[in-house]
């Protein structure tokens, strides 16, 4: 009987399983899930549950019916997606859309280029920037935070209004200073997530009792994280400084929008980021500047999603360059 395996490199052993990484982010997102379900009521929840559960539906029929393999629906890495997919969206989103948001993130961003371990592209973000394309009405109507008697309201009929972003971005369009524009909530508002957005977006101290968590159990490492929120809050402060008027500062880029989610449990997903602790840092520095010069110049108030899309393009390449050199190689002249 042939007892070799020959398996894929990194061949390093490991405590940790890969079952056991998924569900300990999946842990770490709890917090994040009542904050939002606090705030947005029966939506929140509604959206959250169609979207696992279609996401871990698409995998199962994929993997049974099309690819004709085992189930890898229970490690874990399919629930998270769709958790991930929900806390990009508005608790308001209609459930067919929902549907094939998940359908594109496990379908077409995963499962086509060969299940976990293999995609090129965060497949949460992948779903989320198709239904921002395809629905843009429906994906930029945010509901406000409802009060508790009309939390239990059919989720359709959820007042909106526009996110802090979205405030800020139509002000300077309009040569309004930041001063002077009306409806910014308060720094403590948003830092409790009290503000209009999508589930994921509007929980910062959620968000942060998560990373610590992730950090504690050493399911992730703080390079990324760190160098992304250094990076914003070091380039947002510059611009604010040259002027005031136009550019948000630091406090405000960081508890506004994806920046937390993004940096905390989407740019650390393990296949779409960096290897080395040196790759990390690259990646998490460019994906910061390029989110600050998304929400400055571009014509989305929010850039985390297509700069963590388009670092992962350039994960292979940053690989490559921060390979840590090998024991007795010779160092090229």
């Amino acid at each position: 009987m042939n007892k070799l395996f020959v398996s894929p490199s990194p061949h390093v052993y490991g405590k940790q399983s890969v079952k056991g990484l998924m569900y300990g982010v999946l842990i770490a997102l709890i917090p994040t899930m009542l904050v939002s379900i606090y705030f947005f009521g029966m939506g929140a929840l509604i959206v959250t549950l169609s979207s696992v559960l279609s996401a871990v539906a698409f995998e199962y029929l994929i993997t049974r019916f099309i690819l004709k393999s085992e189930s890898t629906i229970m490690d874990g890495s399919a629930a998270l997606t769709g958790l991930l997919l929900a806390f990009n969206v508005p608790s308001n989103l209609p459930l067919w859309i929902i549907l094939i948001g998940s359908f594109v993130a496990i379908a077409v961003s995963k499962m086509s280029f060969g299940g976990l371990g293999n995609n090129i592209f965060n497949p949460a973000l992948v779903g989320r920037v198709f239904l921002l394309i395809s629905f843009p009405v429906q994906m930029t109507s945010w509901p406000k935070p409802i009060a508790i008697t009309e939390k239990m309201l059919p989720y359709l009929d959820a007042e909106t209004g526009a996110t802090p972003l979205a405030l800020v971005k139509e002000g300077v369009r309009n040569g309004v200073k930041l001063s002077e524009i009306q409806g910014i909530p308060s720094n403590m508002d948003m830092f409790i997530g009290n503000m209009g957005g999508s589930l994921g977006e509007v929980a910062a101290i959620a968000l942060i009792l998560g990373l610590v968590y992730m950090l504690v159990r050493k399911i992730i490492t703080w390079h990324i994280p760190v160098s992304i929120l250094g990076t914003i809050a070091i380039f947002s402060g510059l611009m604010h400084l040259g002027n005031p008027d136009k550019f948000t500062d630091p406090v405000f880029n960081m508890l506004t929008g994806g920046v937390l989610l993004g940096a905390i449990f989407m740019a650390t997903d393990y296949v779409t980021s960096p290897m080395s602790t040196k790759g990390m840092l690259i990646y998490g520095v460019s994906i910061g500047v390029l989110t600050v010069v998304i929400r400055a110049f571009g014509a989305f108030p929010e850039g985390v999603s297509f700069a963590i899309l388009i670092m992962n393009a350039f994960v292979p390449l940053i690989n490559m360059y921060s390979k840590p050199k090998r024991f007795g190689e010779k160092q090229k002249k």
